[in-house]
């Protein structure tokens, strides 16, 4: 029988290897896959005088596939990317794209006319335009001289 010289450190190392591999798995698109919603649309909004400008980022999809709801008080937007199936001559595929259901819902922080909100959609980016209730835009709000809004 033979002795062997115990190392601590190398224990460590060993330690330190299984969480690189555990965060690199974690961390490749294959991780995505898992899941079992599409992950919800980048938003960007921004604000006008007239009315609230909403950008979300749907790449891939077709209007046909969208579903947008609106009320005076938020946006709802729900889609579904479904998955073409392409095999190639071996009968295998890899794909990184990630397809399935999302939904999002939005509130809005002012009255908007949901009556008469405009969209565009091109290039995988939809745009709308939520105009403003009268009442919004004419709101005054009266500040006091101890700084507290009345």
């Amino acid at each position: 029988m033979s002795l062997t010289r115990w190392n601590p450190w190398q224990e460590m190392n060993t330690l330190q290897r299984q969480m690189n591999r555990l965060f690199d798995e974690a961390i490749t698109p294959s991780a995505l896959f898992e899941r079992e919603q599409f992950k919800a649309p980048a938003i960007e909004m921004s604000e006008t005088a007239e009315a609230l400008q909403l950008k979300l980022e749907l790449p891939g999809m077709e209007a046909k596939d969208l579903d947008i709801q609106v009320t005076e008080n938020s946006v709802y937007i729900s889609g579904e990317r479904k998955q073409e199936s392409k095999t190639d001559e071996n009968g295998a595929t890899r794909t990184e794209f990630y397809y399935g259901k999302f939904q999002r819902m939005i509130p809005l922080h002012t009255r908007i006319q949901n009556t008469e909100v405009k969209a565009e959609y091109k290039d995988g980016i939809l745009n709308l335009t939520l105009p403003k209730t009268q009442q919004e835009k004419n709101k005054v709000v009266k500040v006091s001289l101890d700084g507290q809004a009345q």
